[in-house]
């Protein structure tokens, strides 16, 4: 019994050291200690339920505490950046790291290494065919950027300039979200007005337009726009 355990540790460590290296040699936030010490974990414990003889049903049950667990642990590398959400794959190698430990421990060795193959490919070769994905023509995906659109004009011109800007806008496939102004110096001679709308990076030329259009406006002294982070857009 006890050179079957440390068969099964080992062959948890080896698994979650295959797994962990690829995560290190990227720099992940969960490298190698850590997705090598979550498999030997999961190991360690679903090995206490056949240590203790609870059989199946006790397995089972300290199995599904580990999927728990790790669930509490991979919401701990899941960051927002900047409208951006970083770590996710990481969070979901971690979960199945800990299914890798969970199938050694139950001395499942061949479903363990299966999966760790499976961890390994979807790691190197569905990320360079993500990242394939991601170069393509953004026409046929399914996005939304937000977008700020900023004009400075003189005072007398903001009434026409804000008209302008609210017909321009007002057209699809342009998304108006917000229009606001305020002054540019203590004297108020210049003003910033500034809309925020909501539009498919494919119709981006329809902005470069307007701000064309709006340029040539006597009154206005500059004309520009921002793309923040493009997002899926809502079901």
């Amino acid at each position: 019994m006890t050179l079957d355990f440390f068969f099964r540790l080992f062959a948890a460590f080896a698994c979650g050291v295959a797994i962990g290296l690829e995560r290190q040699m990227r720099q992940r936030t969960a490298g190698l200690r850590t997705i090598t010490l979550v498999a030997s974990g999961a190991c360690l414990f679903v090995t206490l339920g056949v240590l203790t003889g609870n059989g199946t049903a006790g397995v089972t049950q300290i199995a599904a505490y580990v999927v728990s667990g790790v669930g509490f642990l991979g919401g701990g590398v899941i960051m927002r950046d900047k409208g951006s959400i970083q770590g996710i794959n990481t969070a979901a190698t971690l979960w199945c790291a800990a299914a890798v430990g969970v199938l050694c421990g139950a001395g499942h060795f061949v479903p363990a290494v299966s999966g760790t193959v499976i961890v390994l490919v979807t790691n190197t070769v569905l990320r360079e065919l993500s990242r394939f994905i991601n170069t393509t023509p953004v026409d046929s995906a399914d996005l939304i950027r937000e977008y700020v659109f900023t004009v400075v004009c003189r005072e007398q011109d903001e009434v026409h300039v804000r008209a302008m800007l609210a017909n321009a806008m007002a057209s699809g496939p342009l998304s108006f979200q917000s229009l606001s102004s305020r002054d540019l110096g203590e004297d108020g001679a210049r003003i910033e007005v500034t809309a925020t709308l909501q539009l498919h990076p494919k119709y981006q030329h329809m902005l470069e337009q307007i701000a064309s259009r709006l340029s040539m406006e006597k009154g206005v002294s500059s004309v520009g726009w921002t793309g923040l982070t493009a997002e899926p857009a809502p079901e």
